[in-house]
């Protein structure tokens, strides 16, 4: 017991100081786009000279204008021109994301010290999420302490917090401390607080009532034996959750918390999308623009239908599992619906990779297909803002153009084969036979490769 005590702490240590050393680096790499000299209004003016060439851009540096941050204004007081130009102090983004941003704005006259600020809040929602990916998976979570999307994206945008609160729902329902019950509704708040930072999270609460309905271990198959108030205690948690974080910022100025909604529904798929849409659709309309009516229009139909459409599936996919194997993969049907949602919303932004990456970690998947993605996501996240530099600077970018193209056609492909995989992949185990959230095992019977799936409560070590 003290040598499997031992490998599990000697994990935690490596997997944390390789996340607190990548989460240095990466701030480092942000902070080439950095001044002094400052203009007048606190801008680094070195910055939109080589923001995209030395691709050391970030949205924290960026929006330090033009959403009412540098002025210090509380967030969500304002509104939404019909142009779709945020005014005051609004932001384009949840509650939660734009309470960060404000907090991350104080004490700060420059984007420099905004920077500063905004990664040391941000950080240690990074180490948590190593640590507990550690505690789950052990050294396979150095896949996201130390690898490329961590020091790209860590203080690329405000995701550290989010992808914080979807883990930890994860590990809250690896705990055997409460009743499935009570995981359930607790693992929900916290997909709740997911939803009021980044919308996302908000897809897993689904499979997590789907998993409590059917009682974790799938006792029984009959009506009688799903947890029916259990699933509708989950519900209703993660929705009362979202709705007391929002309420008061709707009740103190409900135009400027209804213009964040608004202003993603009128973004467009345009160059800047790094979407499906923007490289797939918009070339075979002939004639069309990238800001064409019809284009945009027809952008905004298919985007929601087609991911509703996938999202069904994907619950499907899961119900299926479910009917052949006895327990509900709510952690590999809330990646499915994640890939989903990727692949199909209008707008594909790099540091969105983030967000698959605890999934990468926490499902068994050929490592071949996570270093793929993990490639074709590097391709992308570089050559993107080169092609951007080239755009601005009149200069060659056929290269980076090709590249860019690489890149969104790869992590497509790729996001499809997970859509498949992740439903029916099993979870990784820690060192030392430590149980992983929800899996199934293989045991012996006649046949030497029957799988015999049980909670993970239940589950034999191995």
């Amino acid at each position: 017991m003290r040598a499997t005590g031992n490998i599990r702490a000697g994990a935690t240590v490596l997997v944390l100081t390789a996340c607190l050393l990548t989460l240095v680096l990466g701030y480092l790499d942000k902070a080439r786009c950095i001044g002094p000299p400052f203009g007048a209004d606190g801008r680094s003016l070195i910055f939109d000279g080589i923001k995209d060439r030395a691709v050391c851009y970030s949205d924290i540096q960026l929006l330090w204008l033009g959403r009412g941050i540098d002025q210090h204004l509380f967030p969500f007081t304002g509104g939404i021109t019909p142009d779709g130009l945020l005014t005051g102090g609004t932001v384009e983004y949840p509650v939660l994301s734009g309470l960060l941003m404000w907090l991350g704005a104080i004490g700060a006259h420059t984007d420099a010290e905004f920077l500063q600020h905004s990664a040391l809040l941000l950080a240690p929602f990074g180490l948590a999420t190593a640590w507990m990916l550690s505690r789950l998976t052990g050294r396979a979570a150095l896949l996201w302490a130390a690898t490329p999307p961590l020091l790209l994206y860590a203080f690329h945008n405000w995701e550290l917090p989010v992808v914080a609160t979807s883990v930890a729902a994860i590990a809250v329902m690896a705990t055997d401390r409460w009743s499935l019950r009570t995981r359930g509704v607790l693992a929900a708040v916290l997909l709740g607080v997911g939803f009021c930072l980044k919308l996302y999270p908000g897809l897993f609460v689904l499979p997590l009532a789907l998993y409590v309905l059917t009682r974790g271990r799938g006792r029984g198959r009959s009506r009688s034996d799903l947890d029916v108030r259990g699933a509708a205690a989950v519900l209703g948690a993660a929705a009362a959750t979202a709705v007391a974080i929002n309420l008061p910022f709707a009740v103190h100025d409900y135009e400027g918390w209804r213009a964040s909604f608004t202003f993603q529904q009128l973004r467009h798929a345009d160059l800047t999308s790094n979407s499906i849409w923007y490289w797939g659709l918009r070339p075979l309309m002939v004639g069309d623009a990238e800001g064409s009516a019809s284009y945009n229009a027809l952008v905004g139909t298919l985007s929601p239908l087609l991911l509703a459409a996938a999202l069904a599936l994907a619950l499907w996919l899961g119900w299926r599992r479910y009917g052949r194997d006895g327990v509900y993969p709510w952690i590999g049907v809330s990646a499915s619906m994640l890939c989903a949602f990727v692949l199909l919303h209008k707008v594909h932004s790099p540091q969105y990779t983030l967000w698959l990456l605890p999934f990468l970690v926490l499902l068994r998947v050929p490592w071949s297909l996570v270093g793929a993605y993990l490639v074709a996501d590097v391709v992308l996240g570089i050559a993107v803002f080169r092609w951007f530099d080239a755009l601005a600077t009149d200069t060659d970018g056929e290269t980076a153009k090709l590249l860019v193209v690489v890149g969104v056609w790869s992590q497509a492909a790729l996001l499809v084969s997970f859509f498949f995989l992740f439903v029916r992949a099993p979870l990784r185990r820690r060192a030392g036979g430590t149980r992983a959230p929800t899996t199934t095992v293989t045991v012996s019977r006649t046949a030497p490769d029957t799988e015999h799936p049980v909670d993970a409560a239940s589950a034999p070590p191995r």
